[in-house]
This record gives C-alpha cells, structure tokens and sequence, in this order.
C-alpha cells in the first residue's frame, strides 16, 4: 500500500526533479515507510511506501526488472504473488526479494503488461518500458486503488493516487468541472470517471491505458462483471458450501503481511464473519468498532450505535478490541480533513470512517473491511424490488433512476445551481450517464424478474460499490493503513456471479406469485421483511452467533438527523447560510437556506443534503480559496 505518482512528457521536454517531488511530497500520508523516485529524460516515477509485505529496502520502489527493461511503481497488494512466484521460478525466473512488488515486477517482463489478469489483489500500477519508451497505467478490477491523469494539453501526462498531488504541477490551474458537479448533486456520486476537478479523469477499474510518442493515450478493459450468467443447475446446498470455502480462502489470503492485522467489527455479519476466520489465525487478533453517543438522538436512529453487538462478537472470539465513540462535535473538526482527503467527493456521510481507520492505525497496519459482501450477494433488497416488476427495459430505468436520484431531481436544478453554472451543464446529462452504464454493457437483458436484480447488482458494483471503495481507500490513507476487501477475492466474485438471485433473496419466489394489485400493496412489508444475502446468511451460519445472523441489517452512519438538529446546527447554519459562503457563486443561497430551514424545523429529514453541501462548500474553501486546514 502506498502513493504512486509520475510524469511522462510526449513532446520529449526532460523531467524536471523538483517538480516530480513537489507532487510526490502530497502523498506523503499515504507511505510514511519511505520515498523514491526514477527520472529518465522525459519519463519520472515516484513513491511513497507503506511497507506491508518484505519492509526491507531491498523491496523499495521504483523497481527495475533483472532485464533491466521494466520499471515499476505499483500500490496495493497481490494476495496470490506466492503461487505466482512459483510459476515464475518455473520458468527460470530468480528472486531478490521475498516482496509481491518483484513478482508484479518480473511477471509483466515475462509476459507483458497483460500479465496483470493473473493478479488477485488490489492494485494501481504504473508500469514503464525502457526499450519501447512505453507507458501502462492500469487499476485492479473493482477499484480499490485510485489512480487519476491529467492529459496536460497532448504536452504530457501526468497521474498520481491522489488528485492533490497532480494539481501541484505548476501549469495545471485549478478549476471546477460543472458536469460532475450537476452528477454529484444528483447521485451523490459521479458515474463517469471525471471528477470535480476540470480535466482530472480517473482511471476506470480493470482498465489499462497506453501511452506513448506514437499512439498517445488508448484504453484498453481487460475485466467486467457478469451477472448474466448463473448456474441454474448448482444446488442451494452445494452453493452453500462452496461459499463457506472460497469465503475462508478469500480471508486467509488476505492475511498475508510481515506486519500486524486487524479487522473492523461491527454489528453485523460480513465484518463478524471476517473476524472468525482472522481469529482463527491470530492470536488476540485486534478488532475495531465505532460508536455514537445516543443521548440526544431519537427516532430510528436510536438504534445506529453496534457496540453491543460487536462487544458480544468479540468476546465470542477472544479478540484485543477497541471501541471509538463518536458525539456530534467530532464532524467540524474533522470534516476539513475528510474533503481534503476525499478530494472528489462521493457516497455517505463519511466522517466515522476518517474516526475508525485513525483509531485502527494505531494499532496495525492492516485492516480487513467487509464492503463487497451486499453488493455481490443483494444485501439491498428495498432497491432490488422497487423494480424487478418491470416490464420493459424503460420501465426498468424510468424507475430505477428515480431511487437513484439520491439528492436533487433534474427538475429542481434551475433552483439549485446559479445561472452561471446553469449555462456550463446539461440537465439531463445524470440521466444519460445513468442509463450508460446498463447500454455499455450488451449483455443485460430486461424481460425477466431474475434479470432485472442481474442489473440492478451489476449496477451498484459499477456505481455504488466504486464510491464506497474510493472512500475507504482514501480516509485509511490518511491515517497510513491498508484497507483489504476479503468479499472482493476474484474466486470468490466469480462464483458469486454464478449464484442465482433465487438463492440470495429470501422472498423472491413469493414476490413473483403476487398479480400486480397486490404485489404494490405489499411490496413495502416484503421488502422490509427480505435482509437479502440468504445463501450467504446459511454460510456464515456455522461461524458466527445466531443472534448476528438473524440481526437486521443496518448501515454504518452516526445519527446525523438528529445531530443537525441539535448540535450540530449552529456549525451548519455558520458554514452553509453566512454570507462568507463560498459555495454559493455555484449553489443558490435560498436553496440552501430552504433544504437548511426544512431540516431543523423537522418538516424533511435533509441530512443527506446537507452533508454534500457541508462537503461542498470546503471543498471550494481548500481546492479553490487555497483555505489552509
């Protein structure tokens, strides 16, 4: 896990040093272990390291191959570089390093830079041909690891982990992208891979881009999901079992370090599951929870604090745990650290991640996350039966991207953003990259039940599950720890993809019975009923308690409904409705005062809102008003 950073100059101008470290010196959080860089002409690599697998200096980056022919800068980790450096040996590859660099390294001098589809694991490589003069950028799979460029006007290209770290180069000028902020402010996300910095893109997952004198910048996808598939043969129990054993492999695979390994525990069953299996194997092995103070919350949101279900797990497997407790003062000391950490602002209110990671990194350097298990296994049933009674492809989307429109619909955008910023977007456009992500696949089909939860999964592990990703990828790294995703072991989201969607939802089959009169009256009771994951659920059922089992499912949130209504609202009101705001040469001062006024006047809970405008308005005060925090 680290920061990897570089500049490749197409119209041949040498590298200048002290720029390539101006970049490089951003990204210092994310390896605190060491730093290093590589300059030849008009190529530069850099990196920082936090040192998981062979801390020894001999495993530093940039890396060279024995041929002398590759150099690499690579972040993440490659879970199965063991069985791949016995292939390598094999073939009459020999190794200085016990490190999975030099298996990254060695492997793509051998067979070249499609080398990375062998690779298990995480990763953002960069990856240079000295005799070719040839550049590969490419990201693993799912996303885990960021990995943005900037194409500096056919001049050069210039790419890091993090987007704080290319806006250092001297002649990008910081400016707003408006189309990603028309998506943010309707998703709560952005589907394309630009981002809220102009001409900033993000590398897709799976996706390799080459880049030289000669052919400039062409992508390449070399993975995607596939839903479409399932094996209707496979037996519910056999389905079961080989669940619990690819489940097992996936965690211990991702135990592999030289340094201390943690988990989160939560409440709930992916992160209690991975901590079964990572205790086994490690001795007091620490856990980490997060709490809230609940004396001034009411509501629903009286029950968001886990840490008596994660206590009673953690006595169950003798763990070393430790709680952080979280009141409603924490957000305005940290959120100016979060945005600028996030930098390209996506999903949830995330400040209890900044909280957790910090607390964690005290004590490892690793920690294993549960995110994946209810994007692959339909842990969001509420979504999935909102339209899998739809009738046609239209259908399909007409009502899927209304549940979508997390924030504000296109309708209310003429009230929402200036006139300014009106005339720079098309309204429009969410619902066209929306509807992208289903048309770029022509594999999805729209006539059944069955396909329409197919889609609605490829959806979110496209959209939903990406941002989740960035977003625990980037406030771990702030603290200097690695997250890893046991769910997102290619194994097993392989065999997940092959599950039918019979097995993963508990009420399917009675949904499909009910005519359409009926299914609309009881389609809220169903859906509240059905916590999805079943198939999952019978396969965890054997290594964590019953009463985790059979909880029902909630998300990891503070209880910010009723904290912006208490505590919190003199700190919203101060940094959203003063007239200092900054934010508002972009977003109309009476939207924001209604959506504001609304919440604390209990007439609409707004918390979502607000938290993208609170996260907005500091993200124009560090990126734009160059505000220190």
């Amino acid at each position: 896990m680290c920061g990897i950073a570089g500049i490749f100059n197409i119209n041949q101008e040498p590298v200048s040093n002290s720029v390539l470290d101006r970049i490089l010196s951003k990204l210092a959080h994310r390896g605190p272990d060491g730093r290093d860089s590589y300059i030849d002409q008009n190529i530069g690599l850099a990196h920082h390291r936090l040192a998981i697998i062979d801390p020894s200096n001999r495993s530093a980056q940039p890396m060279t191959s024995y041929d002398n022919n590759w150099i690499v800068v690579f972040n993440g980790c490659i879970y199965n570089y063991r069985e791949l450096k016995i292939q390598l040996k094999a073939s009459g590859i020999s190794f200085q390093t016990s490190s999975d660099t030099e298996v990254l390294v060695e492997g793509i001098a051998k067979f070249g830079i499609d080398f990375i589809k062998k690779l298990n694991g995480m990763f953002a490589i960069a990856a240079w041909n000295r005799e070719k003069r040839e550049l590969f950028l490419s990201r693993d799979r799912y996303g885990v690891k960021p990995l943005y460029y900037w194409n500096r006007d056919g001049k050069s290209v210039v790419f890091a982990s993090e987007i704080k770290a290319i806006i250092e180069h001297p002649e990008y000028k910081i400016d707003l992208n408006p189309a990603a902020l028309n998506e943010y402010f309707t998703f709560q996300n952005v589907f394309r891979y630009h981002t809220l910095f102009k001409d900033i893109t993000m590398l897709p997952p799976a996706n390799t881009v080459k880049i030289s004198q000669d052919s400039y910048l062409r992508h390449h996808s070399w993975w995607d999901y596939d839903f479409t598939q399932p094996d209707e043969s496979i037996k519910f129990n056999d389905a079961q079992r080989e669940l619990t054993r690819l489940f097992k492999n996936a965690v211990s695979k991702q135990m592999v370090a030289d340094v201390p390994v943690g988990s989160y525990l939560s409440g709930g069953m992916d992160s209690g599951s991975i901590t079964a299996i990572a205790s086994s194997q490690v001795e007091r092995l620490a856990t980490f929870t997060c709490g809230f103070d609940m004396s001034e919350v009411t509501g629903i949101e009286a029950n968001y604090d886990e840490r008596r279900d994660a206590e009673l797990m953690a006595n169950h497997f003798k763990t070393e745990h430790y709680e952080q407790i979280m009141n409603a003062g924490d957000l305005s000391w940290s959120l100016p650290k979060v945005v600028w950490h996030l930098e390209d602002l996506r999903v949830g209110m995330s400040y209890p991640n900044y909280y957790i990671s910090r607390l964690a990194s005290k004590f490892v350097k690793v920690c294993l996350q549960g995110t994946g298990g209810d994007e692959l296994f339909g842990g969001y049933p509420w979504r999935y039966y909102r339209v899998f009674k739809s009738l046609n492809q239209q259908e399909f989307f007409d009502s899927y991207y209304e549940f979508w429109k997390r924030l504000v619909p296109d309708e209310s955008k003429s009230l929402l953003f200036t006139s300014d910023i009106q005339s720079k977007i098309d309204i429009n456009q969410p619902r066209k990259d929306f509807e992208h992500v289903f048309t770029f696949n022509d594999r999805l089909k729209y006539d059944t039940p069955e396909q329409h939860i197919q889609n609605s999964l490829y959806f979110e592990v496209k959209t939903f599950l990406p941002g989740l990703l960035l977003v625990g990828d980037k406030l771990s790294m702030a603290n200097g720890l690695e997250e890893r995703f046991p769910f997102l072991d290619n194994d097993l989201v392989d065999f997940a993809q092959k599950i039918p969607v019979r097995y993963k939802l508990g009420n399917l089959e009675s949904m499909k019975r009910l005519d359409e009169n009926t299914y609309m009256k009881k389609k809220k009771a169903y859906q509240e009923f059905d916590d999805g994951k079943n198939v999952l659920r019978k396969a965890m059922k054997d290594l964590i308690p019953d009463k985790i089992i059979n909880r029902k499912k909630q998300g990891f949130s503070a209880p910010d409904e009723s904290w912006y209504r208490g505590a919190n609202a003199t700190y919203i009101k101060e940094l959203l409705l003063d007239k200092q705001t900054i934010s508002s040469e972009f977003i109309d001062r009476k939207y924001i005062n209604n959506v504001v006024n609304e919440h604390l006047n209990q007439k609409v809970n707004n918390r979502l809102l607000i938290w993208s405008f609170m996260n907005f308005e500091w993200w124009c005060r560090i990126f734009l008003d160059n505000q220190k925090i």
